[in-house]
């Protein structure tokens, strides 16, 4: 097995197996290249060649080229009679196994392919040429590059090759591609959220068409049924020929059943469970019947008959199992829809639970078994005169100072209290 997960990736089930001793090697290996290239060459070097060995081969131009063994011995004689390709038509040769140098030079020449393929979108665009430039492809020893770019109809490229040779200075190949080898070139994750299937092993771009949607009873829905490339998904391909053996057995031709009660119209089909829904034009629900039993309605409505009414019948499956009690009910719509819109309501404060003392007693109980505390004596005042508010009177305008309330001082620190005092004792000196 190669390494990575590609859509190039082989399996060799003869790995294990033991070969005759006088067997010759089939002398023809397979080579993977970047993208979705594979090419044969002939081994005329009887090179010990293993799978995910990097090789120097012969390109279709002058100098080399550098690509990894995807396939060796009489799997690679399989593939050649699965391309429909000779062995005598294989005539490129395997050079040699890739040097160290020859590696470097191959990883130099893939970094530059994101700079040039942006380079060669900017001259396109200035000569006005309707393509888009999707890939570009190296080659190993860096003389020539092929550029892959996807377009609705033919393009007058002349002059951009002469462009780009000037400004690359290699050799241009110019390849167009579709839709959906652009996509299997660039990868990406499809919405299923694995890989795209022509990015990993899908090599057979097969026609899709809208029927193949019709088939299967899915809406033609553009976003839904539309790939990375623009087209049609080609999942869609897989589970066709199972639709169209199981559509046998279901008749296509009948849309409606008269009844006694009116014209059951009908609504979907379930093609793998055999079951076709009916509804009737003011009906809600729709009652699914078996492709015998539609059949056997038809039968009597070409007879002149009419069945009484379309009745549910309930499959096999869901009469034998039993049903399932259970244990709560439904409540929804009970409670109010605006229970909670009413945002004006106080917060009422929730009470505190009743602490206990150190004894483990409430403070409730502690009160209980306190005992009582004896009356307070009332303490006798001189006069028994009741005391006023201001038991001082405050001086009245040209009254002395005497018993009057002074203003309360300012507190001064220490400092200036002392130097206060000292002035006042040397001032009481001075009169004596």
């Amino acid at each position: 097995m190669t390494s990575g997960c590609n859509k190039l990736d082989v399996y060799d089930w003869l790995t294990d197996m033991d070969l005759p001793s006088n067997y010759k090697p089939f002398d023809i290996v397979e080579v993977r290249f970047k993208g979705s290239r594979k090419e044969f060459f002939v081994n005329t070097e009887n090179l010990y060649l293993e799978m995910g060995e990097m090789v120097a081969v012969e390109p279709s131009t002058g100098g080399y080229d550098i690509g990894h063994v995807s396939l060796t011995g009489e799997l690679v004689r399989l593939q050649l009679k699965k391309n429909r390709v000779k062995a005598e038509d294989v005539a490129k040769k395997v050079y040699r196994k890739a040097t160290e140098k020859d590696i470097e030079k191959f990883n130099a020449a893939k970094e530059l392919e994101w700079e040039t393929m942006h380079r060669a979108r900017t001259l396109a665009l200035d000569l006005g040429l309707s393509m888009k430039i999707s890939d570009v492809d190296y080659q190993g020893d860096k003389t020539k590059a092929t550029f892959y770019y996807t377009a609705e109809g033919r393009v007058d490229f002349r002059e951009l090759i002469k462009r780009m040779a000037e400004s690359f200075r290699i050799r241009i190949e110019m390849r167009q591609i579709g839709m959906r080898q652009e996509a299997s070139r660039l990868g990406g994750i499809g919405s299923c959220g694995r890989e795209l299937c022509c990015s990993t092993w899908l090599t057979d771009f097969k026609t899709v068409s809208t029927s193949a949607a019709r088939y299967q009873n899915l809406s033609l829905n553009t976003l839904k049924l539309a790939g990375q490339c623009g087209k049609l998904k080609c999942c869609l391909n897989y589970e066709l020929d199972s639709y169209m053996d199981a559509l046998k057995d279901i008749p296509t031709d009948i849309d409606r059943i008269d009844t006694e009660i009116g014209m059951a119209y009908l609504q979907k089909t379930d093609i793998f469970k055999k079951t076709m829904w009916f509804s009737y034009p003011k009906a809600e629900n729709w009652i699914p019947l078996t492709v015998d039993k539609v059949r056997e309605f038809v039968q009597m409505n070409k007879g002149g008959q009419k069945p009484t009414e379309l009745l549910y019948i309930e499959p096999e499956e869901e009469a034998k199992a039993k049903p399932i009690n259970y244990d709560y009910e439904n409540v929804v719509g009970q409670d109010s829809l605006t229970r909670l819109d009413d945002r004006n309501k106080k917060k009422r404060r929730k009470k505190k639970p009743a602490g206990k003392n150190p004894n483990g007693e409430t403070a409730q109980k502690s009160a209980e078994n306190r005992p009582a505390r004896p009356p307070r004596q009332p303490q006798a005042k001189a006069d028994n005169a009741p005391r006023t508010d201001n038991p001082r009177p405050k001086a009245t305008a040209g009254e002395g100072t005497e018993g009057a309330a002074k203003p309360r001082p300012k507190r001064r620190n220490n400092n200036n209290r002392n130097r206060d005092r000292r002035n006042y004792n040397n001032n009481d000196n001075k009169a004596e």
